[in-house]
This record gives C-alpha cells, structure tokens and sequence, in this order.
C-alpha cells in the first residue's frame, strides 16, 4: 500500500500513530512554526486528514485537495460538515462504539446525584458519622419517570439502562422514532412529564440552549437535570439560576458551555455532580474509538469509501 500524505490536527494516540504510519505520511500541524505559511505553502498537499480537535476553518481553506476527515468522536460540531459535503470531502465519526460508556456514566450520575454519593462519602470519611448519627435519607432512582432528550443510538442505550431500574421512559427527537417508549414533541412537554431529564442530543446551532429556562420550570422542583451531551445545549446561566431558586432539586453535567471551566456557582452546589467530560474516557473506549478512525482512514485509502460517515455525507 502506497503512502498517503495526512495532516493530524490534536493530539493521538501512539497506538493510532502506529498504526495509520505503516500508510500515510504524517505531519502533525501543531508542529509547525508557522502555521500560516505552512498552510499556505503545503496546505493543498493533504488529501486526509485525522482529527481530535475538530476542522479549523484556515484549514479547510487551505487543504484544497482534502478528501477525508476522520474525527475523533462522535460529535462533530467542531467540523462544518455541511461545506465539506459541497465539495465533496468525506467526514467521519466514531458512533456506537462508546454508547455503553457514556450510557453508563449517566446511571453513574444519576445514582450519585440521587444517593448523594458525595455528601454521604464525605459524611463516613470525615468521622461525622460517628459524631453526628446517620446520614440523611436520600431518594431512589427505582421506578422514575425519565425523559431522553434525544433518542440517538446513546439515546437508546441510555433508555436500555433505564428500564433495569424499572423506568418509565419518555423522549423527544427531531422525529418519531419506532420504540415502545412515549413521544412529546417539544422539549419542554418531555420535560412536564418526567422527573429525570437527559440531554444526549448533538451540539451545534440548532441545540443551542436548547435546555431553556422554561425547561427547567418545565421539570419542576422536584427534577434532575442531566447533561452528557454538549454544554451549548443547556442554556448554563438559567441552569444555575434554576438550581439557586430550586425549581428543579439538581444536576449532574459532564459537559459545559465554556469547557474546561466550570461556573463557581456550579462548584458551590451540594445538589449538583460535576464531571471534567470523560464520559466515555476509558482505556477500552478510547481505543475503540481510536482504531475506527484508523480504520476509516485504512478503508478509503483501499477504495475511496469509509465506514462511518457522518449523516451530511452519506450520500458523497
């Protein structure tokens, strides 16, 4: 197999790097002193690419020979799909591979929100047990009503969990999906009829802020709010505001509008667990993801086909 020149944009790993070497000749743009001259110079020499960091704009421009784009994840709103599409540059993903890790951190979050793992850990370790009696009665995840705000393929393995906690699910997506689960068709239904909200739709224009104030009055005071989606879908001011005037009871965020920081009003909360967006950050699924990048990047080299485009470019 003939090597193929490939621009890294992010960082990979060496398992990656080592595999997608025996194909492509790499250079990693990070390395280079001058990015704009690079770009300018080289730019058009790069029929792939292969992301952690999305598709910045200056070298979409430039790489006017760009074929492929294999991304590292499956959200892809760091990449303008739509323009890659119109001129006909493949980009791909990596879904269904970590559905069960981000599924389970939600069961995660929703148990610790739930139990107040934290405040009850702090409680055993701190000698406060022994000094102050039992820990407060805290609330079970058994039997809730919980609503899916986007019922993808996490979505659905999200809702897998949720019936071993004998759950009665609810969702809302961009259209009817064919489960035996009840419909609403505006986020704000989904939340007046639930008790758990989750947002596990894809980011960009047409989710941001989804997750409104009126949501959240919506979900009520006796709500959770979960986000393991992207933080620009929860409008994150009126999420505080919610949580400060208890309109809804709390939080579990894995994701945030202005990652990596965290609002301090978000910090100060008791009644909310927060996550620095490792969902799916296991040994297992990362290198799950990793080897369907490679092996995107491996299938079109063969043939000029890949495995898992994005849906703007199924058709290309």
């Amino acid at each position: 197999m003939s090597s193929t020149k490939l621009l890294q944009i992010g960082s990979i790993s060496d398992r990656m790097r080592d595999a997608l070497a025996e194909a492509f000749e790499i250079d990693v743009l990070a390395d280079q002193s001058d990015r704009a001259a690079f770009l300018a110079e080289r730019g058009g020499d790069y029929p792939a690419v292969v992301t952690t960091a999305g598709l910045p704009d200056d070298v979409l421009s430039a790489a006017t020979g760009l074929k492929v784009v294999s991304s590292f994840g499956v959200g892809y709103d760091s990449i303008d799909a739509e323009a890659c599409a119109a001129r006909g540059i493949l980009v791909t993903h990596t879904p269904d591979v970590l559905n069960d890790e981000v599924a389970n951190t939600f069961v995660m979050l929703w148990l610790a929100v739930s139990r107040d793992l934290l405040g009850s850990e702090r409680h055993a370790r701190s000698g406060a047990w022994a000094k102050d009696g039992a820990y407060p009665l805290t609330r079970s995840i058994q039997g809730r009503r919980v609503g899916i705000l986007g019922l993808g393929r996490i979505g659905q393995t999200i809702a897998d969990r949720c019936e071993a906690f004998d759950a009665e699910i609810h969702y809302h997506s961009r259209s009817r999906k064919d489960v035996p689960y009840t419909y609403h068709d505006n986020p704000v239904a989904l939340a007046q009829a639930v008790e758990v909200l989750v947002a596990i739709t894809p980011g960009g224009a047409e989710t941001e802020h989804l997750v409104s104030a009126e949501v959240f009055d919506a979900l009520g005071p006796d709500g959770l709010f979960f986000n393991l989606a992207r933080g620009s879908v929860t409008d994150e001011a009126a999420l505080i505001q919610a949580l400060l005037d208890k309109r809804i009871a709390g939080a579990g965020l894995d994701v945030f509008e202005a990652e990596p920081k965290i609002p301090d009003a978000l910090k100060e909360m008791e009644n909310v667990v927060l996550l620095p967006h490792v969902a799916s950050a296991t040994y297992e699924t990362r290198a799950a993801m990793g080897d369907l990048v490679v092996r995107n990047l491996l299938q079109w080299q063969k043939d000029g086909s890949v495995l898992t485009a994005v849906p703007e470019c199924r058709d290309l």
